[in-house]
């Protein structure tokens, strides 16, 4: 049986007036990210992830920040792509935990719904995407309110 694992890790900066969309679902807030897409630290981290497993690098070679076919591109429609070419290279999505740096705003009540949409856009069960989301009492850059970061692993089998 080929088993292949990957990890993502992302950042983004957190800036006033901006959209917060994480985990495929946009959540009330006064600060969203800032980024070329839509922002979703969340997805791709789950993307590298994906993309690590197969060790075709990052989500920046697929979708280069530097194009405007990308500008503001909602975060689904990458990660969707990106299981595309899992499933092009004969292997099946097992499962995906990723857990979430932020300080504000609490993401517990969202929880539900981004394990919900992330399952989704995978085409798999919602009791194989794990979301967890933790603050970091206030030290570094999440816990001032400055960015947010999420580390991913993606568990692939080939089929």
């Amino acid at each position: 049986m080929d088993i292949r694992i990957g990890h993502g890790f992302d950042v983004h900066a957190l800036a006033e007036g901006l959209p917060l969309y994480i985990g495929g679902i946009k959540i009330e807030h006064t600060k969203g990210c800032v980024a070329h897409s839509d922002g979703d630290v969340a997805l791709h981290a789950i993307c590298d992830a994906l993309l690590g497993a197969l060790a075709l690098g990052d989500i920046g070679k697929l979708f280069p920040d530097t194009t405007a076919e990308f500008k503001g591109i909602d975060s689904k429609i990458l990660l969707r792509k990106v299981c595309d070419v899992v499933k092009q290279e004969g292997y099946k999505i097992s499962n995906i935990d990723c857990t979430i740096a932020m300080q504000r705003p609490k993401l517990r009540p969202h929880i539900d719904n981004m394990r919900q949409t992330i399952a989704d856009v995978i085409g798999i069960g919602v009791e194989r995407v794990s979301v967890k989301a933790t603050t970091t009492e206030k030290l570094g850059f999440e816990g001032r309110e400055e960015g947010v970061s999420v580390d991913a692993v993606a568990l692939l089998m080939k089929e």
